[in-house]
């Protein structure tokens, strides 16, 4: 049986997975940074592969025929490495990321390149900051939600945990009842966390958004999962 990797720990990993298990032989990857991920269907495996020259060796050693990156949009290393092992390992390679947020009407967005730069446009207003753990210690207070909280704790920074998906009215009341004055985000995409825009619309208040990383040079994209599932159906993902 032929067998696709699918680097994972997004919901799109999971619905691809979901489309692909029973006529081939599917593994998910988890980088392990949750302490509860959901798990997809199919075999997974949690943990990195240990650089590029260790993805390579798994990718032989496994037969695998495809390689699907369905990572965070953010999660700009795995992306290189995996772009690097594909290319050394001779595998194809598809990049699936869902579309980004675009502002609309009503909008106040501020765009930056890093958390230190969101951190920096923040000056001294009251965040709610919902870019992760990661680059979390860029800021010196405000409210910061995440899904495990962070390590070590960030002085000044009030931590809910909490997962999605989330709601408006939920977003909105959270807002309110922490007087925030500016939300921060990184541009995620997807539906599972987009209320949070809606609620600032609504009461008015501006949003800093951290760009995505660039992608590797050459590599094939696609933004749904059933683009994939037609990519893997086609033979680009077959071997």
């Amino acid at each position: 049986m032929r067998t696709v990797l699918v680097l994972g720990g997004t919901a799109e990993g999971r619905a691809l997975a979901d489309e692909l298990v029973g006529g081939l032989r599917v593994v998910s990857s988890l980088a392990g940074r949750v302490s509860a991920p959901r798990l997809p269907v199919g075999e997974v495996r949690i943990g990195g592969f240990g650089g590029v020259a260790g993805l390579v060796g798994y990718l032989r050693a496994e037969g695998v025929s495809a390689v699907v990156d369905a990572t965070h949009p953010f999660a700009g290393g795995i992306t290189a490495n995996a772009a690097e092992a594909c290319r050394v390992a001779g595998v194809p390679l598809l990049v699936l990321r869902r579309p980004g947020w675009a502002a609309g009407a009503g909008d106040d967005w501020t765009w930056v390149d890093s958390p230190a730069d969101a951190a920096a446009a923040v000056g001294e207003r009251r965040a709610f900051i919902t870019t992760g753990r990661q680059g979390l210690a860029a800021f010196r207070g405000g409210v910061a939600r995440t899904v495990d909280p962070p390590e070590p704790p960030v002085p000044g920074v009030t931590v809910l945990l909490d997962r999605g998906p989330y709601t408006v009215a939920g977003e909105v009341a959270l807002m309110r009842e922490h007087r925030i004055e500016v939300l921060v985000t990184k541009d995620s995409g997807g539906s599972m966390t987009a209320a949070k825009l809606t609620a600032a619309r609504e009461l008015g208040i501006p949003v800093v958004v951290v760009r995505r990383p660039p992608l590797p040079d050459g590599v094939e994209v696609v933004g749904t999962v059933a683009e994939a599932v037609e990519w893997v159906s086609r033979g680009s993902g077959a071997g």
